[in-house]
């Protein structure tokens, strides 16, 4: 017997039906061992050596490889085709090796397909090699690098610049791409231009939209004419005029196919055209590359979809090109195309992501396919079609057009067109475009944004035209747009920075570290990944750079080719690294934040517009504003006169609808004559009723959600500060009844007989109109619906009923949560990730959420670890809280019931905690 070694369940199954009764196929669910995240994984002092450990489900797996072994001739080792499925392998057999589990003679062979097609296995089989050494160094040295410099600057940043959680290798540097998108945009200066359009009409009537572009044979720049004036001239000067065609040039033009996808431009391109982040492309891609059920048999549809490679097999063009000539016909198949990767780093030459069969096309596998994964299926199946299939033929039309002004100025114009004359590729894909990083409008409002593919009527040169439409339209520059998923994907790899199968989880750390979020699929970042930024530019600015980071890779690339030494490496970074770190050892917390005061400056001190001090605190016209850091709050801006001022405000106001402005605003002065002002804190803004006198603070309340702070009224301000409002008293149980404001939003309350009942409301609005009928109601329903507390809440909401759960049965859903949206399953629960819409979650998003719920520890214990309790242990065990005890407990004398030892807490440091946590 034979043991086969893979990644997943699903592929394991597949592959078992393919090999037979001669084969044990075992999954291994991904990296057996990792590096255990505490202090001292990786000993620089020991030359690099570094401590791997086995967590339990690992260990309970190489238990089963190591039984199945001691029957076994052969172990066949046949992870995923790339770095990290190397690096499983190489973990695999190490284990093996120092557990002494390998008989000898044992044969250990390394196999890599792919594609999950009998083939493909098949083939794989009889072509047999050793670990590729090289590349399991490339790994090492990786690993050991993201090791290194996330748990060496995670502690800093903690010490430095509390409320910072981590700081990464690739991390940092893509962090710091969309920081300096967000300053480029607000360092943007607005400039205004002015643009003059023709629409002419020939003898025929037809008409010709045109452009001016040139004045007295000077061509016209972008802003040229740059106001109204100049603009309004123009336009009477050519009004009623005679226009002439001066020439017409017209070249055919080809337009050549893509290639195949590879993982950037998957992930690109599904986020342009179907709107999926890259962590769902790589999960809807990895269920089709392992397998879905078509017709009762499990089929992959897709090839490997972690690849640099744009390159397809001659077998596989082939059954391509059959589709082509079959489909469309033989003019659209003229030669076979061969593609070579131009990516900066590309590295293993494993084949583009393609259909495993061409003639499996889209509309057949639809019915067996989840909405998601059809879309994706379509999307590549496409564009692999595509890539083999004659270029489009164009005619591009240039009309030159001359008119003398009525001021005796000689004005050209100029018309633009093309005709597809024949469609080619454009008959099945186009890919999709990014934004153009141009500092202008789009569209009408783009100087240069003409439609190329407008049709001309007939022209001969000197046709005379008539104007029947002569506009002048204003326009302005816009800053070059944030950064969407592909957008950054594709600087990314521009730039040589991180791999592609690695800017799914880059981006969504990015987001769960709050750094960044995620506002209309645009990439926003947040002051928390601000602050890092400006504390790596500032003391660590080496590590942070594009060229220093591109520069490692291509080193890790070197290593995988055999032409460098992985320690080599790995010492002279260490070298370099941990003499920065030991410049900053004994830096003081005000230094740094004065350091951030200034790269900051622009973005937390806004010009006010006047000449004045943006640093000035507006509170006590004398202190200076600074960044001020809480351990607990995080940072905030706060006036350098404190304790003498207390004036705080968020970090970033300037950009929250004018905040920083309002501070201190009177809203209106109430009966007494007391001011009611408008103020700005680190939670936000609130409104203030006087001022504090001596140790007695004044009346105040925050501004709840729903409610704009800039239109905030003196009348709706006086409502706020007299909450809790009585409603009234209960007309049947006696007792008051309030509405008022609370952590979790609006809400009623009762009290009666030394009992609460809570109540949530709908809105903000609802405080202040509820009657006491309608409370009554409320508080009726909520108590035959449990008497439940104001804490616990009512069956969550289902936002998606999935169905049965593909391999274990039982219904997965998607609910709303009080803390956001989750998925569930047989009472496992895991929390949806930030930025992805509950709505089009998918089976497969979802059972991956539960399973990696699962392995962090997470969901019910099994009946078999609770049955192993011991059975003093189960009668000594409190009843939960709210859980109301057995009838025979509650009746039974106090002695029968021994209390309970508290649980120890644990001793572990926060610092151990944090550690723990942090990740490159």
């Amino acid at each position: 017997m034979n043991v086969v070694i893979v990644e997943s369940a699903a592929k394991a199954k597949t592959i078992n039906k393919y090999l037979g009764s001669g084969y044990k196929v075992i999954a291994s669910y991904g990296h057996v061992r990792d590096l255990p995240a505490k202090d001292g994984s990786v000993e620089p002092d020991h030359d690099f050596a570094m401590q791997w450990e086995v967590d339990s489900k690992s260990q309970k797996i190489m238990r089963e490889i190591a039984d199945a072994l001691k029957n076994a001739d052969k172990l066949i080792l046949a992870t995923d085709p790339d770095r990290e499925g190397e690096a499983i392998s190489w973990h695999i057999l190490e284990i093996l090796n120092n557990k002494k589990a390998l008989k000898k003679g044992t044969e250990v062979e390394r196999v890599a397909f792919n594609a999950i097609t009998k083939q493909s296995i098949l083939a794989a089989l009889k072509e047999p090699r050793k670990i590729d050494e090289p590349l399991v160094e490339a790994y090492l040295a990786r690993r050991a690098l993201d090791y290194l410099v996330g748990f060496t600057l995670s502690p800093v940043l903690w010490r430095k610049l509390p409320g910072a959680r981590s700081a990464g290798r690739v991390q940092s540097v893509a962090l710091r791409l969309v920081c300096d998108r967000e300053a480029e945009i607000e360092a943007f200066k607005t400039d205004e231009y002015w643009t003059i359009e023709a629409l002419l009409t020939t003898s025929k009537g037809e008409d010709v939209k045109t452009r001016l572009v040139a004045i007295e044979g000077t061509a016209l720049k972008k802003l040229d004419i740059k106001d109204e004036a100049s603009a309004t001239a123009i336009k009477a000067a050519l009004e009623g005029r005679d226009f002439r065609v001066a020439s017409i040039e017209k070249k055919a033009a080809k337009r050549n196919p893509y290639p195949p996808f590879t993982t950037s431009t998957l992930q690109m391109d599904a986020s342009r055209k179907l709107g999926f982040s890259a962590k769902q492309t790589m999960q809807i891609a990895q269920r089709l590359y392992e397998g879905v059920d078509i017709g009762g048999e499990t089929v992959g549809l897709i090839t490997y979809m972690r690849t640099d490679g744009v390159q397809i097999v001659p077998e596989a063009v082939s059954q391509i090109r059959d589709v082509i000539s079959a489909e469309y016909g033989k003019q659209y198949t003229p030669f076979a195309r061969e593609y070579k990767t131009k990516a900066k780093n590309a590295q293993e030459a494993h084949e583009a992501i393609r259909p495993t069969d061409p003639r499996r096309k889209p509309d057949q596998v639809r019915k067996y396919l989840e909405k998601d994964q059809a879309a994706l299926y379509d999307l590549i199946w496409k564009r692999a079609i595509a890539s083999q299939m004659a270029p489009a033929d164009m005619e591009q039309t240039a009309v030159e057009i001359e008119a003398k002004g009525s001021d005796g100025k000689n004005y050209g114009l100029r018309a633009n067109g093309s005709v597809l004359l024949f469609d080619g590729f454009l008959k099945v894909y186009e890919e999709g475009r990014d934004d153009r990083f141009r500092y202008i409008e789009k569209g009408k409002d783009d100087p240069e944004g003409e439609d190329e593919d407008r049709r001309l009527p007939a022209l001969a040169q000197g046709d005379h035209l008539k104007d029947k439409e002569i506009s002048a339209d204003q326009h302005f520059t816009q800053p070059p747009p944030r950064f969407s998923e592909a957008t950054l994907v594709k600087r990314m790899e521009e730039l040589g920075i991180g791999r592609p199968s690695t800017y799914a989880s880059t981006m969504a750390v990015l987001v769960d570290r709050d750094y960044v979020r995620i506002e209309k699929k645009r990439l926003v970042p947040e002051d928390k990944g601000r602050l890092v930024i400006a504390f790596l530019e500032s003391f660590f600015k080496r590590y942070v750079e594009y060229d220093f980071t591109a520069e490692l890779e291509e080193k890790l690339d070197l290593i995988s080719n055999n032409e460098l030494a992985y320690k080599e490496v790995l010492r002279d970074f260490w070298r370099q690294f941990i003499a920065s770190v030991g410049e900053i050892k004994d830096l003081r917390v005000g230094d740094v934040l004065e350091a951030l005061n200034e790269m900051l400056g622009p973005h937390v001190f806004p010009d006010k517009g006047d000449g004045s001090d943006p640093r000035l605190c507006p509170k006590c016209n004398q202190g200076r504003l600074s960044l001020k850091i809480s351990g607990k709050y995080g940072a905030f801006i706060g006036c350098g006169n404190y304790p003498e001022c207390n004036y705080t405000r968020q970090l970033s106001q300037s950009a929250n609808n004018g905040e920083a402005a309002l501070d201190g605003k009177v809203l209106g002065y109430n009966d007494d004559g007391i001011a009611v002002t408008l103020r700005t804190g680190r939670f936000g803004p609130y409104i203030q009723l006087g001022e504090a006198a001596g140790d007695e603070k004044p009346k105040r309340s925050s501004i709840p959600k729903g409610i704009d702070a800039a239109t905030l009224d003196f009348e709706k301000a006086m409502q706020l500060l007299s909450l809790p409002r009585d409603v009234g008293v209960h007309p049947t149980e006696g007792g008051m009844i309030t509405a008022s404001l609370g952590r979790f939003g609006p809400f009623i309350l009762h009290e009666h007989d030394g009992a609460k009942t809570y109540v949530n409301l709908g809105n903000v609005e609802d405080v202040f109109t509820i009657g006491i009928n309608h409370a009554v109601t409320l508080l009726a329903e909520k108590r035959a619906g449990g008497g439940k507390s104001r804490f616990q809440r009512n069956a969550p909401k289902v936002l998606k009923d999935l169905g049965a759960h593909p391999s274990e049965g039982g219904p997965v859903q998607v609910l709303e949560g009080r803390y956001g949206p989750y998925v569930t399953h047989n009472k496992v629960n895991a929390t949806v990730p930030r930025g992805k819409d509950p709505s089009a979650l998918t089976m497969d998003e979802a059972v991956a959420l539960i399973a990696e719920r699962i392995a962090n520890g997470g969901g019910k214990k099994s009946k078999a670890s609770r049955s192993s309790a011991k059975p003093k242990a189960a009668k000594a065990a409190k009843p939960a809280k709210n859980e109301a005890a057995p009838a025979a407990k509650r009746t039974a004398k106090p002695a029968a019931a021994k209390k309970a030892a508290p649980a120890k807490k644990s001793a572990a440091k926060p610092a151990a905690k944090k550690l723990a946590k942090a990740k490159a």
